[in-house]
């Protein structure tokens, strides 16, 4: 087992919104990420990943509040840290943050040189402008990047050039962890491809340590992760390997994304599509038992009575459900009979 990077037990997060109504759209969440490894996490929109990757990085600001759990970086606790704290010796050092629409993040007005220099000298007022220009120079070229990114304005880069000027940034202070939220969306499939192949290229030449990767598109992680995470409702209701995920889905909201995706790797290109039925849970009342419920054909009246644990099930697999492994793939086995 390699060292842990990343440890979070049971993290909890909350919106409050100016009716003083509590949302947790992060509702007791663990993770572990080993170095070397990546771990991807799905869903579909209003699930609570990107919540999820604003909180793991410890740096709150107001609607979302910090409620319970603990967020372990390279054996530094940060759930309690002040924020100061955490800005000056977390962010960008042990973690770094890839936003939504990260191609959209750079101001116009400025040179990217201008940016990597705020970047480094947030954290080290002392190091001087050559110094930053050669480092970023050496880290974009490492990346496939030319140094003359550094002298243009963004609206001289394309978007896929400027999303991966946004990560190379990210990435300045060599940081353990870096969260990539939806990092391909908006890009052609060309573009899509040079970000992937960039994400990888920064884990195998140590860049970063591990790295998460967010998307609603559950097929996509099977190519870039070692590890998939599917959440629902602020929850997470299935773990597995990347192939265990896309190829062998048991929770029922997992198996429905699988259904509802077009999916290109062999072996699913013939799978009949399906939508799932009905919308998420409100979060500021959810429900009581199983956050699925609602939706799931398979659903009996015990499933929406008490809260519903993870199922530990082996080689680090789990899932959130009533149904025991084997009921489940009977279930499924069953299903697939009558459709084929």
């Amino acid at each position: 087992m390699n060292r842990v990077i990343l440890d979070v037990r049971g993290l909890t997060t909350k919106y409050i919104t100016r009716y003083r109504e509590n949302v947790y759209a992060v509702d007791g969440v663990s993770l572990q990420i080993e170095e070397g490894k990546s771990l991807g996490i799905a869903g579909e929109s209003g699930c609570g990943k990107s919540t999820l990757a604003l909180s793991l990085m410890g740096y709150y600001f107001p609607p979302l509040h910090y409620t319970s759990g603990e967020i372990i970086i390279d054996g530094i606790n940060i759930s309690k840290m002040k924020p100061d704290d955490v800005r000056k010796s977390i962010l960008g050092r042990e973690i770094a943050y890839i936003p939504q629409s990260a191609m959209n993040a750079l101001n116009p007005t400025q040179r990217i040189i201008n940016f990597v220099e705020d970047v480094v000298q947030a954290h080290d007022s002392s190091v001087s402008k050559k110094a930053i220009y050669e480092k970023a120079k050496e880290l974009f070229e490492s990346l496939g990047l030319p140094a003359e990114v550094l002298h243009k304005y963004p609206v001289e880069l394309s978007g896929g050039m400027k999303q991966r000027t946004v990560i190379a940034i990210s990435v300045l202070l060599l940081p353990q962890v870096l969260i990539a939220d939806e990092p391909s969306s908006a890009l052609d499939v060309t573009s899509q491809k040079m970000v992937i192949k960039m994400l990888r290229n920064l884990m195998e030449i140590g860049y970063i340590k591990a790295m998460i990767f967010i998307t609603h598109e559950l097929p996509l992680l099977y190519n870039v992760t070692d590890d998939i995470m599917v959440m629902y409702a602020g929850q997470i209701v299935e773990k597995a390997s990347a192939h265990d995920a896309v190829f062998d889905p048991l929770h029922p909201y997992s198996k429905g994304l699988m259904g509802s995706i077009i999916v290109p790797e062999e072996g699913l290109r013939s799978t009949k599509l399906t939508a799932i039925p009905g919308v998420p849970p409100n979060l500021k009342n959810p429900p009581s038992g199983c956050r699925f419920a609602e939706r799931c054909k398979y659903a009996k009246p015990e499933c929406t009575v008490t809260a519903i644990p993870l199922r530990e099930i082996g080689n680090g697999r789990a899932y959130r459900c009533i149904f025991p492994e084997d009921e489940l793939r009977r279930m499924y086995a069953k299903e697939a009979a009558q459709h084929a």
